[in-house]
C-alpha cells in the first residue's frame, strides 16, 4: 500500500513540475485543485503558470478577454475599458459585463479585462466584481457581491453560502476560502468565478505596463445555461444558437470579434443594446411567432413597434 501511495505522490509531483515547467512557481497566480481521489493531494490546491491553459470548456471567459463559446469555438472581445457590454441576452436572462483596462499608444484597441458582471433575471439584479486592488495577496478575499442591491456577506472560509428564500432559488457558494464562488439561479444559469491579478510576468510577456497602483484584478468565468432559448444573444449568448456561424477568423493567432455598438450597453443593469432579448415574450399561433415586446436595431423598442426582418 505504501508503495502504491509513494508511485501516486511521484505522479503527482511529475504533473505538477510539467506545469510549471518553463516559469517560475511564486510569479505566477493560478491554482489547481487535485482531483484524484486515490491520491494523497487529493483536495489540495497547486498554482500553475498562466501558460497552463485554464480557459478550456464552452462558456468561458478569461483573460484580454478570451472567449469560449457555446459552439467550442475560441476568440476574444476586446470591447473597450471603462464601459459595459452584453454578454448573454435572452427573454428571461440578461448579464452584463463591466470593462476595465489600459490604453497601449501602439494598438488602436485598449488592453480590457471583465471587472464585473451585473445579472438580471425575473424581477432581480445579481452583481458579482472584482474589488480594486494595489499588490496582490491570494489570502485576502476581492469579491463583492450584492443581490437586489442588498450586500451579499460570506464568512471566509470554503463551503460558507447564501441560500435565498424566494423562487427561482439564488445560491451563492465559496468555492476556496477565496476569491472564488459558485453562482447558480434554479433552472436558468450557473457561473463559477475567480478573481485574478494580472502578474508581473503576465505585465512584462505582454507589454501591459502594470504598476504597484493597480494590479487590475479581474473575474475569470465558467458559465453554464440550462434553458437558454433560440433568440439568445449577446457577446457570448449569439454562440448558443443552433444556427450560429462563427464570424472569427479561426485560422488566426487571435481570432476577434466585433460588435462594439451591436453589444454596448449604458450601464451594468441596463437592457438597452441594441442586441437584448430580455423581456421578449413569444406566443406561438397558428404556426407564426408574435413578439409582444420586441426591439429594433435602431434602438427603438415597446408594443406595436414594426421592425424590418
Amino acid at each position: 500500500m505504501n508503495r502504491v501511495f509513494r508511485k501516486m505522490k511521484l505522479l503527482a509531483l511529475f504533473l505538477l513540475m510539467l506545469c510549471l515547467s518553463g516559469s517560475s512557481m511564486a510569479a505566477q497566480r493560478r491554482s489547481v485543485r487535485c482531483r484524484n481521489k486515490s491520491s494523497r493531494c487529493f483536495n489540495a490546491w497547486y498554482l500553475c503558470p498562466s501558460a497552463c491553459p485554464g480557459c478550456y470548456f464552452p462558456g468561458s471567459i478569461c483573460e484580454d478577454p478570451r472567449f469560449v463559446g457555446g459552439d467550442g469555438i475560441t476568440f476574444y472581445f476586446h470591447g473597450r475599458k471603462d464601459q459595459d457590454f452584453c454578454l448573454v441576452s435572452d427573454p428571461n436572462l440578461h448579464i452584463n459585463a463591466h470593462f476595465i483596462g489600459k490604453r497601449n499608444p501602439n494598438l488602436k484597441r485598449d488592453f480590457t479585462w471583465v471587472q464585473s458582471i451585473g445579472i438580471i433575471f425575473s424581477n432581480h439584479k445579481l452583481l458579482v466584481a472584482a474589488k480594486h486592488t494595489s499588490t496582490w495577496d491570494d489570502n485576502v478575499d476581492r469579491l463583492t457581491i450584492s443581490f437586489d442591491d442588498m450586500p451579499i456577506s460570506l464568512p471566509i472560509n470554503e463551503g460558507s453560502k447564501f441560500q435565498s428564500q424566494m423562487e427561482p432559488s439564488v445560491t451563492i457558494l465559496r468555492t476556496s476560502n477565496t476569491n472564488h464562488v459558485m453562482v447558480e439561479v434554479a433552472n436558468s444559469f450557473r457561473v463559477n468565478v475567480v478573481v485574478v491579478p494580472i502578474t508581473v510576468e503576465e505585465s512584462r510577456v505582454h507589454g501591459y505596463n502594470i504598476t504597484d497602483e493597480n494590479c487590475f484584478a479581474h473575474l475569470e468565468l465558467r458559465l453554464k445555461f440550462y434553458n437558454l432559448t433560440d433568440l439568445v444573444d449577446g457577446v457570448i449568448g449569439q454562440t448558443y444558437r443552433r444556427n450560429y456561424v462563427s464570424k472569427a477568423k479561426v485560422n488566426v493567432p487571435m481570432p476577434v470579434i466585433g460588435g462594439l455598438r451591436k453589444f454596448s450597453s449604458s450601464n451594468i443593469f441596463a437592457t438597452d443594446c441594441p442586441a437584448s432579448r430580455f423581456g421578449w415574450h413569444t406566443v406561438a399561433k397558428d404556426g407564426a411567432t408574435q413578439y409582444s415586446t420586441l426591439q429594433c436595431i435602431s434602438g427603438m423598442k415597446g408594443n406595436g413597434v414594426v421592425c424590418k426582418r
